[in-house]
C-alpha cells in the first residue's frame, strides 16, 4: 500500500529538494547544459514564490517526509471572466513516484 502523500505550500526548507525536481522538470524541456536557465531565473523564481507582491505560487507533494513533487501556478487577468484565472505554469513528480495513481 503506498504511504499518504501531502500536499502543501512550498517552505524556505524545502530549498534543496525543490532544486532536485526543479532541475528534473527543465532537463525534461531540454533545458539542460548549453540551454540550461541561467541561474539567475532559478533565484528569482524561488524567490517569487515568497514575495507577497508576486502572483506567483508553488506547492510540493510531500511523501514519508520527501518532497517528490512540485506545482507552479499564477493568477492572471483573462478576456473571458472577471476574476482573476489560475494558469498551472509548471507540474513535475519525481521519475520514482510516476505510475502509482
Amino acid at each position: 500500500m503506498n504511504k499518504p502523500l501531502t500536499i502543501r505550500p512550498i517552505e524556505q526548507a524545502d530549498r534543496s529538494a525543490w532544486e532536485i525536481l526543479w532541475a528534473g522538470y527543465n532537463a525534461f524541456y531540454e533545458r539542460s547544459g548549453p540551454t540550461a536557465l541561467a541561474p539567475q531565473i532559478t533565484q528569482a523564481t524561488w524567490e517569487r514564490f515568497f514575495d507577497p507582491a508576486e502572483p506567483v505560487f508553488a506547492l510540493v507533494a510531500q511523501q514519508a517526509g520527501q518532497v517528490v513533487g512540485l506545482t507552479h501556478y499564477l493568477f492572471h487577468r483573462s478576456t473571458s471572466r472577471i476574476e482573476p484565472v489560475c494558469y498551472l505554469q509548471d507540474l513535475f513528480t519525481a521519475p520514482e513516484m510516476r505510475g502509482h495513481g
